[in-house]
Parts: structure tokens; sequence; C-alpha cells
């Protein structure tokens, strides 16, 4: 298992920028590929983007492709999320996961952040 914090989130307007960091510890955080999920309010956990371990490949979800864009430091074991051009709609509970594998599921992640809000006003 790996740990994982997140944090940088916090309200900004629509237009602005935002990047929210995702510190791991525990076992190798290598090993492992890295993917963000979100939750708003009344809404099922939703992907957004991940990353295999050497950052080879990359998936996006639609509504966040060219705006969002995914990194992560294996030398400081901490993924990042930066988020450009944000909307009302991007308005989540966001979490950070780590997994055995690249997936696009939640079932995909054996390992979650506690999750941090980035709220977006109009």
């Amino acid at each position: 298992q790996v740990q994982l914090v997140e944090s940088g989130g916090g309200l900004v307007q629509g237009g602005d920028s935002l990047r929210v960091s995702c510190a791991a510890s525990g076992r190798s955080f290598n090993w492992f590929a890295m993917g963000w999920f979100r939750q708003a309010t009344g809404t099922e956990r939703a992907f957004v983007a991940a990353m295999t371990p050497n950052g080879g490949r990359i998936y996006y979800a639609d509504n966040v492709q060219g705006r969002f864009t995914i990194s992560r430091d294996n030398a400081k074991n901490t993924v990042y999320l930066q988020m450009n051009s944000l909307k009302p709609e991007d308005t989540a509970t966001y979490y950070c996961a780590a997994g055995p594998r690249l997936g696009q599921r939640t079932d995909d992640y054996k390992s979650w952040g506690q999750g941090i809000q980035v709220t977006v006003s109009s």
C-alpha cells in the first residue's frame, strides 16, 4: 500500500488555473500508475486523468482534455494535476489514487487519498 495526501485545492473564479498535488509515502511510488478522480455532490466518482509510472501513457477524460495536465515527479514521490481554464462544472472533491495498472475505473486503483475540495465560482 501507499499513503496519499492531496494539497493545493481551494476557491477560484471561472477561467482561473489551479494545481493540486498528491504526495505519496510508503511503498515505492514509481511502481504505481497514478490517477486523479473527482466527485461532485450527489454524483459518482469520475475519472479525470491517469498516467503510467514512467509517464509513457496518459489518459484524460473528454471533458478535461486540453485543459488539465497530469504529471509526476518520481524523485519527489508526487503527482500533480494542473487545471487551466476552470469552469464551475469542475467544482468537486478531487482524489488521487495509486494502482498496479493504468486505468479509468475506480476499481483499477488500490490506494486513495482523502480528497481535496476545488470550487470554481462563475
